[in-house]
């Protein structure tokens, strides 16, 4: 299984960026040392990921 993820400066930014363009987050923002990752469907059934280091 493929695994999309993108590195952001600030993954909260991002969230409140991509939530307010109508993404559709299934997780949000939670740490997981060491990264804070969100997960969120691309429409097509894909789930990606945003982290921050």
């Amino acid at each position: 299984m493929p695994a999309t993820a993108f590195n952001v400066d600030d993954i909260n930014m991002e969230y409140e960026r991509l939530s307010s363009l109508g993404v559709a987050f299934s997780m949000e923002p939670t740490q997981m040392e060491p990264v804070t990752l969100a997960v969120f469907d691309d429409t097509c059934g894909n789930n990606l990921q945003i982290y921050q280091l």
